[in-house]
This record gives C-alpha cells, structure tokens and sequence, in this order.
C-alpha cells in the first residue's frame, strides 16, 4: 500500500496557494488560541493534500511516540502535537501553529541517532511553545495560510531538479520562505534552542542530541548551496547558536552527558526508510557497512531486493530473517506483501494474518489484507478491513479506490462511486470528483445512499473552503 500523495501533487497546488491573491490572514488582537488551532487544522488538511505523507504505522506511531514523550515532560499544553512524516529527501522538520509537526524523511534517514531526532523535534516543539509564529500574527505580521505551505513547500521546490536539500534545516529546520518572509528571528531561534535543550532533558535523552543533529545538517549543506535556492543554503548565525549549545552541554552534569542511547526503534524505522524509498545504491551500501547482521538489517535488504524485482534474492532473505525473527510483526508484514505482490496468496495470507495478530492496528498490513480478501473472493470481509483501515486514514486515495472498486463489484454502486469521489478528492482531481459524485446520485435508490452522498459533499465544501481561504 503506498499510501501517500504523489509529489506531482505539491507543484499543482503551489500555483494555487503562491496566487497573487488576497488571503485569509489574522490580525493583531483577532489571534488567540482558537484561531491558532483553527489555523493549524487548516494547515494539515492543506499539507496532506499538497505532500507525500507515509502513512506506514511503524514509521508515524514511531516519531509520534516522541513527541509523545517530550511533550509529556511539559508544563500542561493546549496543544496535542499531531506528528506527520513527510516522504521527501530534505533534512527538515517543522511545527506550525497549533502544535501540528511534520518531519521529512530525510531527515530521519540522515540522522545517527533517536537523540539527534528527538533533539530537533524539541527545538520545533519549543517554537510552538513559546508561539513564535503565532507571536508575530498577533503583532499584526501579514501571514497567511498559503505561506505556511510555502514553508513546507520551498524545499520541495528547491531540489525538484535534483539538487541537494541537506542544507534547507539550517534556517531554523524550515520555518523561512522568501516571498512570506517568516524567517524565525535570532531571538526566535536561541529560544527554541535553549527551550528544546531543556525539553531533550527532561525527556531523558542524551542532550548532545540536538547540537549533534545541528552539526550533521551543517556539514551536510557544504557544498551544495548552488543546487538549492539562496535563502535555504545558508544561515549565518548557524555556527554561533552551536557554539552557544555546546557551552550549554559544558555545564551539564556528565550523568546526563553519559545518557546512552536506545536506538533499536531508531534504526528499526530507518532501515524501512531507506529500503522503501531511499535511493537503491546508497541504501545498499548502508546496508552493507553496518557490522551486525540483524534481523533489521537483513529486512532492509530483503525489502529493497523486492523493490528491484530481485525477487529470487529477497525471497530468500525474507526467508532468513523470518528464521532470525519468526514473531516479528514488522517482517511478518513485509514478507506478506512480498509475497502478495509476488501471486503467492496462500503464503501471503499467512503472513498478513501472523502480523495482525501481533499488531492488530498496523493499517498497512490490513489493507494487503483487504485486497488480498478481495482477490480470494472474500468481499465482505475485504469491505470490513477496508473500513478498518480508512478509520486511520480516512483522506487516504488508495484505500478509497480499491474500497470503491470492491463495493461496485458487490453492485453497491451509488457508495462505491463516493468512495470513488473521495479517491479523486483526496488526490487534488476535484473534476474526476465531480464526475463521479454524478454517478453516485444517478445510482441512488435508498436514503442511506442519500446521506452517504450528502457527507461526501459536506466534506468537499468544507475541504474547498480550506483551498480557498489559503489564496
């Protein structure tokens, strides 16, 4: 199940959002917690329709656990801190208004360990805490909807010819677009680095984390400013705000310096990273310099092998960490789609339902399962776990395809159009939306169709509105 947004679908929308329009902006006094939170709602639903966002289980529930776990070390917060990953080369992260967080995968691959990761998530977390964005709507700052998708946005846009993004994080992890001019100021950024070493702390990890991961992304922009744009290539208070947290690491007592660091879920997420989407080449040779020969990294192996077509050698990998690690849910999962993929049902159904009994929410492997169900002739209990999956990712067009297509084969036509309708909707083709909402109602005879196509409307209103206010 790929279960992301095509990339495509980030320079369509751009248009949109980057028109000389005027836009949906707050103004002083007009900017309070309401309307932060509105605004961030907003932006998530504009964001997951604009980027490749994973959906995978292991990976979101893995970077929602820690934010999870730095923010519950926090004085109480009106915010929940929503984590989304978003599939896309850059050493990014960034936290909008309203708590929403999202982390692109390149950073997570780049990075050594869950330290480092948690280090910027709770330099990101501290920017909300301390409403540095929404400090400056409130004092009358022109910010709008549209230029908080710029800010996710400008990386994508800077390396869609191939260049490196690595230095895109020395901005302040993002929070900067040239034409909205939201550059986190100095005092901005010293906060967020003092706030997020003191969150790090209290979270229990190793506090060089966040100075290690500033170093990383730094070393990694070295060279590569001409293939990104100007604005993302350098941050000239970079080197001093380093300085500053390693006099700050200086005075820390060594017990919290000698912190180890758990990184088996780390290193479990990353090897799933670069195996799926990472580049085949350097995800080989990751795989093939590491020392150890776990079950983890013998997966990766096996799930890019699969990604090649080099189906003789990922069967036979799959087939070893199986023997290594026979109730692991994650090579259970994996294994069941190489062998779904593959035609082999039989082996695949067993696989699939071993992992869901282990991990009976891993949507990922349920929706295998679904189309496998599907497949075998099983279409109620196929619809079921369709249901089950969208209960997750409810915008998610995959699911709503093959969900619709397997309704239309049980001459459920009027809900398989809207779910149809949805698939369209949710990935930005709001006329194939249309058309098939027409044939809902063409198809309608009961009133629960009735209602059915009165919920997808409502949700397409208010999805439009949301367009339309970030012009």
């Amino acid at each position: 199940m790929k279960l992301l947004r095509s990339i495509s679908i980030v320079f369509c929308i751009l248009g949109l959002l980057f028109a000389p329009v005027q836009t949906h902006a707050f103004l002083f006094g007009k900017f309070g917690l309401k309307e932060e939170m509105e605004m961030g709602r907003e932006l998530e639903v504009l964001a997951r329709s604009s980027f490749p966002i994973i959906e995978d289980p292991e990976i979101r529930d893995y970077v929602q656990g820690l934010v999870d776990r730095i923010v519950k070390e926090l004085p109480p917060q009106p915010y929940k801190f929503p984590a989304n990953v978003i599939r896309h080369k850059a050493l990014n992260a960034f936290a909008a208004p309203g708590g929403f967080v999202f982390v692109y995968s390149g950073l997570i691959m780049s990075l050594r360990h869950e330290s480092e990761l948690a280090g910027v998530l709770s330099h990101e977390i501290a920017h909300v805490t301390q409403r540095h964005i929404a400090g400056r709507i409130e004092r009358g700052r022109y910010i709008s909807l549209g230029s908080l998708i710029g800010m996710l946005a400008g990386v994508a846009a800077g390396v869609a010819g191939g260049g490196s993004a690595a230095g895109a994080a020395m901005v302040g992890t993002m929070a900067a677009s040239s034409a909205a001019t939201l550059n986190y100021s100095r005092v901005d950024e010293n906060d967020a680095d003092r706030f997020g070493l003191q969150y790090l702390v209290k979270a229990g990890f190793n506090p060089r984390g966040l100075c290690s991961a500033f170093e990383i992304m730094r070393s990694q922009s070295w060279g590569s400013a001409g293939s990104i744009p100007t604005y993302l290539s350098t941050h000239p208070d970079m080197d001093l705000r380093i300085s500053g947290m390693r006099a700050a690491l200086e005075s820390m007592p060594r017990s919290l310096l000698s912190r180890k660091d758990d990184d088996r879920a780390f290193l479990r997420v990353q090897t799933l990273l670069w195996a799926r989407y990472g580049d085949a080449d350097h995800a080989a040779r990751i795989f093939d310099s590491r020392s150890d020969r776990s079950a983890v990294n013998l997966l990766g192996k096996a799930i890019l092998a699969s990604r090649q077509h080099r189906t003789n050698d990922a069967e036979k990998l799959f087939a070893k960490v199986l023997s290594l690690a026979p109730k692991d849910e994650l090579a259970l999962r994996e294994a069941g789609i190489f062998e779904y993929e593959k035609g082999d049902l039989k082996k695949a159904r067993r696989c699939l339902e071993q992992a869901l009994r282990l991990a009976p929410r891993d949507y990922y492997a349920r929706f295998f399962y679904a189309r496998l169900l599907d497949d075998v002739g099983d279409s109620a209990g196929a619809q079921q776990a369709y249901r089950d999956v969208l209960k997750h990712v409810p915008d998610d067009s995959e699911v709503h395809t093959y969900y619709g297509r397997s309704l239309g084969a049980s001459q459920k036509h009027c809900e398989g159009y809207v779910h149809l309708a949805y698939a369209s909707l949710y990935a930005g083709n709001t006329g194939r939306a249309a058309n098939w909402l027409e044939r809902a109602k063409k198809a309608a005879v009961t009133d629960e169709d009735r209602n059915v196509i009165k919920t997808f409307e409502k949700k397409a209103k208010e999805r439009a509105k949301i367009i339309k206010n970030a012009q």
